[in-house]
């Protein structure tokens, strides 16, 4: 980390080769977060080249009286690039395929769940509804993912406040880097399991399957422990 300080110095001072050299050690940052956005209609190459923009505006805006890595301020920068180029070219949006494979699932789980007595695995709902189980898995988790950064988590000055609203954009930086930070607060009362769930899903922008993978427990198991967690955390603002 001190090797990267040290080059953020140096760009900000002026040295190009510095800014080069940030922008080729933090490339895997920067397609980390381009992987959310494959499907929205654009080359995940022309992806890459925005999201690099929103690298090099980090490192030209880093401040280090803030005590949080490099990756952490840099990633909603890259997102909220990636984002505002899609959202002006008017491509953000959800697909009704999406929307209808979403109610078609409710419903199917519904009747599963009380002609079986249980949960329906992602198999069976699969063969319900003769669709894929890669568009099952595709389309619920987009609906949790939605479900879980617009749920409240935060409340102060009396006002709730979603997950998503205190993740930091690019409108007013230094404010939502201190929301940021108090995100941080919280976090700091998680177990470590926890912590690395909320930290992969929300500061590292990975799905559920990755976190699965990362943590070695199921997708459904993910899910459940996020919206605990989600929840520990609002009562404890």
């Amino acid at each position: 980390m001190e090797e990267t300080f040290e080059l953020i110095r140096m760009s900000q001072a002026g040295e190009k080769e510095a800014k080069e050299q940030l922008i080729m050690m933090h490339s895997g940052l920067v397609w980390n977060v381009v992987r959310r956005f494959v499907g929205r209609g654009v080359e995940i190459e022309d992806l890459y080249q925005i999201g690099a923009i929103g690298l090099i505006r980090a490192i030209d805006k880093f401040d280090f009286s803030y005590d949080v890595k490099f990756s952490t301020y840099a990633v909603p920068l890259i997102s909220g690039e990636i984002k505002r180029f899609l959202r002006d070219d008017g491509m953000i949006k959800v697909s009704r395929s999406l929307k209808e494979n979403q109610w078609k699932i409710k419903k199917a789980m519904e009747s599963l769940r009380n002609s079986k007595g249980r949960e329906p695995t992602v198999d069976e709902i699969a063969a319900e509804l003769s669709m894929e189980p890669e568009e099952i898995m595709l389309s619920m988790e987009a609906a949790v993912e939605v479900e879980s950064m617009d749920q409240s988590v935060f409340q102060g000055d009396g006002k709730e406040i979603s997950l998503k609203e205190r993740i930091p954009d690019e409108k007013n930086e230094e404010e939502e880097l201190m929301n940021k930070l108090f995100l941080q607060q919280l976090l700091d009362t998680l177990d470590e399991r926890d912590r690395e769930l909320i930290i992969l899903r929300y500061f590292e922008n990975k799905t559920q399957n990755q976190v699965a993978d990362i943590l070695g427990i199921s997708q459904v198991q993910v899910s459940r422990l996020e919206k605990k967690i989600l929840r520990r955390m609002k009562d404890l603002a």
